[in-house]
C-alpha cells in the first residue's frame, strides 16, 4: 500500500467521523428572584425546548443589592424551575452560588 493511499483513507475515515457526531451547545435561560409564575412557564417553555433539541441549558440568577442576603429565594426559584423542566432534562449540576450569580446545568433526557 502506498503512502498516499493511506493518507486519503486517513482524511476519509475523519471526514466521516466528524459528518456523524453532534456538537453540544450550551444555552443560557436568565431568572430573577422575583420572576412570577407566568414569566417563569414562559422560560420553563424556552428551556424545554432547548433540551429537546439535544442541547444543555444553563439556568442563572443575577442577584442584586439586598437579594443578596436572601440567596435561598434564588435557589427556591431554581428548584421551582426544575420542577417545570424535569420531564424533559436532568439536573446535571444542583444550584450553585457563585458570586452574585446562581446557576444550575440542565441536560437532556438520554433516550
Amino acid at each position: 500500500m502506498n503512502y498516499g493511499k493511506y493518507v486519503f483513507e486517513l482524511t476519509k475515515k475523519a471526514k466521516e467521523a466528524k459528518k456523524n457526531q453532534k456538537v453540544v451547545e450550551i444555552k443560557e435561560v436568565w431568572l430573577s428572584m422575583t420572576i412570577d409564575v407566568g414569566d417563569l412557564n414562559v422560560k420553563a417553555k424556552q428551556a424545554q425546548k432547548f433540551l429537546a433539541s439535544g442541547n444543555k441549558v444553563k439556568v442563572s440568577i443575577r442577584m442584586r443589592g439586598r437579594q443578596m442576603a436572601h440567596s435561598e429565594l434564588g435557589v427556591d426559584v431554581m428548584k421551582r424551575f426544575f420542577e417545570l423542566v424535569k420531564d424533559s432534562g436532568t439536573m446535571e449540576k444542583q444550584p450553585l452560588m457563585e458570586g452574585r450569580n446562581i446557576w444550575m446545568m440542565l441536560a437532556p433526557i438520554k433516550a
